[in-house]
């Protein structure tokens, strides 16, 4: 077969017929002797597919990863001038249950396909919204923007830090806006109180502290199982070297296993964590330290439950996050506090921020707020309509930097060292081995390249 670096006949037909072509051959094979190829296909589509934007202009997306993507399909469908496409999972079932959720809100169903590469191939298409698990986020996010798309990419923004440089350069090489899913940068009253730490209200800011506390259970036993008839698991697991089906992974608790998943630090500690770094104003640690392990339950889960991770920047500022996933007690608001010569304030998870004095005596204001869901996704819209690509609210530099906290405190945590960083890009300093950890190996063929 001819190299597919054009719309090769051949390959396009491929994966434009996918469906029917899953169903007289078997999908094992089907991917082993395809995944290069279309992988590359992806990786080689034209920039041509983009288009001139009118400020009210519709809006064509396509949507992969079908748990949190549920939820952005009913954000992006109920705004005006944006159709959604194409929703996409691995699992067929979920595909046809979101199409007829989006069909309810919308007045017009999307195709329900179970390979993310036909919205890639599809010119009609602006933009990738990408909701499958981490392993997928950066992978698809560089093909899409190496086809011309746009990509709303859900948080951490990757897998590995390696990921999110690549995804940056992939996001200034053709110029396409990528958003990544931390919506409190959108929300109203986060923007307010950042601006206010900023201006001063509590003097010089020189800590943060986050925290999260959850209820889960035990991850189990996982056991050798049978693939579901309804799964393509070949293509969920994608870039990420094989494994066998196990049970207790899909759909969600492959968070807790470091080949697909970056733990709770990476799960929902991102969240916070961004709000601390865009609050101090800082970039890149110099220095990573973590404690912690799986301490509730004995069972095959590999990241923390419960984990306490510091990191020291320049200019004296530090910022703790602490994690307890099977306890919800909670310190504080529960969600960030920031530390300033002449007082503190306090963000709970929903947007509202409280300023005590010095002491802690007095509540100097209180203010209530939302977390800017809707408004994260009309800042996406608005860069592609505006044709900004960087004037995003957490554009994928910014998401970039604030996944990468949670990449090094992982590192950090499976070393059992500390780490020393670079103040210029976060590359750790003297430690050949927590180096190992910057990038993964993946599945032939798969291996994210900016093209």
């Amino acid at each position: 077969m001819r190299p597919p670096n054009c719309y090769d006949s051949e390959i396009f037909f491929r994966f434009c017929h996918l469906e029917t072509l899953m169903s007289s051959l078997d999908r094992r094979r089907f991917m082993n002797t395809s995944a290069t190829a279309g992988a590359a296909l992806g990786a080689t589509l034209a920039v041509s597919s983009a288009r001139a934007y009118k400020a009210n202009d519709r809006v064509v997306l396509g949507v992969m990863g079908l748990s949190r993507g549920v939820s952005l399909c009913r954000g992006f469908a109920t705004k005006k001038n944006v159709e959604i496409k194409y929703v996409c999972d691995v699992d067929s079932d979920r595909a046809a249950a979101c199409a007829a959720t989006v069909a309810k809100i919308s007045g017009k169903a999307p195709e329900a396909i179970g390979d993310f590469r036909r919205i890639l191939n599809d010119k009609s298409v602006d933009a990738l919204v990408c909701a499958a698990p981490n392993h997928w986020h950066a992978p698809a996010t560089i093909m899409a923007c190496n086809a011309g798309k746009h990509v709303y990419v859900e948080k951490p923004c990757s897998h590995n830090p390696h990921e999110g440089e690549v995804m940056v350069q992939a996001a200034r090489t053709h110029k396409r806006a990528v958003q990544m899913g931390t919506q409190r940068r959108s929300g109203a009253t986060f923007i307010e109180g950042i601006k206010r730490l900023h201006g001063g209200v509590i003097g010089r800011v020189y800590s943060s502290r986050a925290f999260y506390a959850s209820l889960r259970g035990t991850t189990g036993k996982c056991v050798k199982a049978s693939v579901p008839k309804t799964l393509n698991y070949d293509l969920w697991q994608g870039p990420a070297p094989r494994t066998p089906y196990m049970s207790n992974r899909v759909h969600y608790k492959w968070h807790w296993f470091w080949h697909w998943g970056n733990g709770e630090l990476g799960n929902n500690g991102i969240h916070a964590l961004d709000i601390c770094r865009w609050g101090l104003n800082v970039d890149y640690p110099i220095h990573v330290t973590s404690a912690g392990g799986r301490f509730a339950f004995k069972d095959d889960q590999q990241t923390p439950d419960t984990h306490t991770v510091c990191f020291e920047f320049k200019d004296r500022k530090a910022i703790t996050w602490i994690g307890h996933s099977c306890n919800r007690h909670v310190d504080g608001s529960g969600f960030v506090t920031f530390y300033g010569e002449n007082g503190t304030m306090d963000f709970d998870g929903a947007g509202g921020y409280t300023i005590y004095d010095r002491r802690r005596s007095k509540q100097l204001e209180t203010k209530k707020g939302s977390r800017g869901d809707a408004e994260h996704i009309i800042d996406f819209l608005t860069a592609i309509r505006t044709d900004k690509p960087q004037q995003l609210n957490s554009e994928i530099n910014e998401g970039h930097k604030s996944t990468l906290l949670c990449h090094l405190g992982n590192i950090a945590q499976r070393t059992r060292r500390s780490l020393t960083c670079s103040s210029k890009d976060g590359h750790i300093i003297g430690d050949k081995d927590a180096m190992k950890l910057w990038k993964r190996d993946y599945e032939n063929g798969w291996e994210p390249k900016v093209s």
